[in-house]
């Protein structure tokens, strides 16, 4: 089946929930006659716009899938990690299993194991999907809890006005009916809790949305928990957002509760389920020159297909890639930030690695995949990820700087 067009998918996606144009305009800052003129194909956003379209996707809901393919039918790199295709299945066919990685096992082991609430925060950095491995989460999940006993909760990125469908559309996810409040949606939870075994219930993108019905979703989880101790096996998944409400937010008792674990890096294994053909020494120097970073990787790839390109090319055009540039041209528009980080650019450590970063600026490079934490003699310190994004760094302070003030 052909790829649907730009204008084909943001109107199935629009249609879908029943937003109109007037709520997608308002919601990512543009005006009503150019989301019409998007959904009849008269015109396309420019490309300066990715983030109206990422903006986009998030009020319309979208799946990172669902995500990548919009972003990539407006000519936008995709914003998500790109997972291996999947065996095509004939009609009557069992799909094939889905390949579980130890990474998954030994989260499940560790979750399991937690006492007296299995509770755990998986905090990702920017372009992994959150969460990474999802399908191997919910797999993995089934196998050991029962598919029956899985829920899957993707709080909306806005639920419509006042929030008041919030708790409808977390229940429809899982299934539930006849809920149209937080009381019924807890009151339908509790009763699955009543039943025999464990509940297991992912969490994806806990932090986004209002605040509001945000914090009614974690004291429900909280209680429940409290009240059917060790029933309610929660992963709740996130990145920078979720680490402040984690470590900044204090009244978040959930959270507080809440063992805490960081995706591990990127490793061969990881690359060699996406790439199969490819040799170890491609893989390693794919890793190598990506520092590890996900989508970084997969560019470096592509490029090692070309042999005549050596790793001083590679790293070059690597340094060049739009989601590199997208994190740092707001960052370093400031003169302060911008002396700052260059000033980072030739050290070998930017300082120790800790559960949370005091620092706003090493913050913000962390949860944008620009640093690493890595093991060095006295103790984990962060790094730059790679010299590609030194060199895109390098490259953003020159451009901006050349600009006339």
């Amino acid at each position: 089946m052909p790829a649907l067009d730009f204008a084909d998918l943001l109107s199935r996606h629009m249609r879908r929930i029943r937003a109109s144009a007037g709520g997608v305009a308002s919601e990512i800052g543009i005006s009503r006659e150019a989301v019409n003129n998007w959904r009849a194909g008269t015109s396309r956003p420019s490309r300066r716009h990715r983030d109206r379209v990422l903006a986009c996707a998030n009020y319309l809901r979208l799946t990172e899938i669902e995500c990548n393919a919009l972003l990539q039918s407006a000519g936008f790199e995709p914003e998500f990690p790109v997972e291996p295709a999947a065996t095509a299945v004939n009609e009557g066919q069992a799909a094939p299993p889905v390949l579980v990685p130890p990474t998954v096992t030994r989260l499940f082991d560790r979750l399991q194991a937690l006492r007296p609430y299995p509770v755990s925060l998986l905090l990702t950095q920017a372009h992994w999907g959150q969460p990474p491995e999802r399908a191997a989460i919910l797999a993995e999940a089934a196998m050991r809890y029962g598919k029956e006993r899985v829920l899957h909760l993707q709080p909306p990125f806005r639920a419509g006005e006042g929030d008041q469908d919030y708790f409808a559309l977390l229940a429809a996810q899982c299934g539930l009916d006849g809920v149209s409040s937080d009381a019924s949606f807890e009151m339908s939870l509790a009763r699955l809790l009543q039943q025999p075994g464990p509940l297991f219930c992912l969490v994806s993108r806990f932090e986004q949305g209002a605040p509001e019905p945000r914090d009614v979703l974690a004291g429900i989880l909280r209680s429940l928990s409290e009240m059917y101790s060790g029933k309610l096996h929660l992963l709740i998944c996130g990145g920078a957002a979720l680490a402040d409400l984690k470590y900044q937010g204090g009244d978040l008792s959930l959270l507080n509760i809440a063992a805490t674990e960081s995706w591990p890096e990127l490793g061969v294994d990881d690359l060699r389920r996406g790439a199969v053909d490819a040799t170890e020494a491609t893989l390693m120097r794919a890793l190598h020159l990506s520092g590890g970073h996900p989508l970084l990787a997969q560019a470096a790839l592509v490029l090692l297909a070309d042999a005549s390109l050596d790793d001083a090319a590679i790293t070059e055009t690597l340094s060049t890639h739009p989601r590199l540039w997208e994190a740092l041209v707001p960052l370093l528009r400031d003169p302060a930030t911008r002396a700052t980080v260059e000033g980072w650019l030739a050290r070998p450590t930017l300082g120790p690695a800790r559960p949370y970063l005091a620092d706003p600026l090493l913050r913000q490079l962390y949860w944008s995949n620009l640093l690493a934490a890595r093991v060095h003699p006295h103790g984990a310190c962060l790094e730059w990820r790679c010299d590609a994004i030194r060199r895109a760094v390098h490259q953003v302070i020159e451009g901006l700087e050349a600009q006339p003030a």
